[in-house]
């Protein structure tokens, strides 16, 4: 994992939550909150809560007397989360790393992540802190990306950065988010944090949007690929979003666009 891999900052928060939640992430949010209802749970951990998608999904299932802690790593994601959500009073807000969770012993009835797997840097020790906080009958529910190759927009973003910088591809999208995708490894790796009762599902969905240019945004501006892109030449910032953009047109088509995405859900009980 590259050092700009976890920078969700500046600008890119408040991006990702305008344009990529609504593309990529709302579907599976909605997904995963109708798991964590289905387990009734008294006390609700959330951790890599990003921007709140899952946050606002299962806040609305949830009885007036849950207590909800949302985690996440990066502050000015969590700050937005925070504004989204408004005065809830269900609500506790933690910056707080994953690997090292500033909780007490079997505290929570489930934990869950969305998408935020990818980037620990030591997924087992990761796991190892869910298991410590969940109650012996809890669980844990996540959810990473499937292969890049089955998330239709990424990969288009992905080989025609490729184009725009062929000395040096912005790689982002394929080491991270879909570099973690191989069941047997998320199996062994759950097992190895001693999670006993694991099931993994694939679930595709699609992916909708307006714009061949929000698609193109989405990716090039609210997430760390703009770190890269900028890295490699600020000034280029713009001109790779244009390429995305004509990318996915010719692809998808004028107007409105659609794709595949793919994701993994994964339930694990100690």
């Amino acid at each position: 994992m590259s050092a700009t891999d976890k920078v969700f900052a500046g600008s890119v928060p408040k991006l990702y939550d305008e344009y990529l939640v609504p593309l990529i992430f709302s579907v599976y949010a909605d997904d995963l909150a109708k798991r964590i209802a289905a387990q009734s749970p008294s006390d609700l951990l959330e951790i890599a809560a990003g921007t709140g998608a899952v946050t606002r999904a299962v806040a609305a299932l949830l009885p007036s007397d849950v207590r909800y802690v949302a985690t996440d790593l990066n502050e000015p994601m969590l700050a937005v989360a925070r504004q989204r959500q408004g005065g809830d009073p269900r609500m506790t807000w933690r910056q707080a790393d994953a690997l090292t969770l500033p909780f007490e012993n079997t505290a929570f009835d489930v934990v869950c992540c969305q998408f935020g797997a990818m980037f620990f840097p030591d997924r087992s020790k990761g796991y190892a802190e869910a298991k410590r906080v969940l109650k012996p009958d809890g669980a844990y529910l996540f959810n990473v990306w499937d292969r890049i190759a089955d998330n239709v927009f990424a990969d288009d973003a992905t080989a025609t950065l490729g184009k725009v910088f062929p000395d040096n591809p912005p790689l982002f999208m394929a080491r991270t988010p879909h570099g973690y995708h191989d069941k047997a490894v998320i199996k062994a790796d759950l097992e190895r944090a001693g999670f006993r009762d694991i099931s993994i599902e694939t679930k595709t969905a699609t992916s909708r949007a307006p714009s061949a240019e929000y698609v193109a945004i989405a990716y090039c501006q609210g997430t760390p690929l703009r770190g890269e892109i900028e890295a490699r030449d600020a000034s280029k910032l713009e001109v790779a979003t244009d390429a995305v953009a004509e990318a996915i047109r010719k692809r998808h088509g004028e107007g409105p666009v659609e794709a595949k995405i793919q994701a993994l859900v994964i339930t694990a009980r100690p």
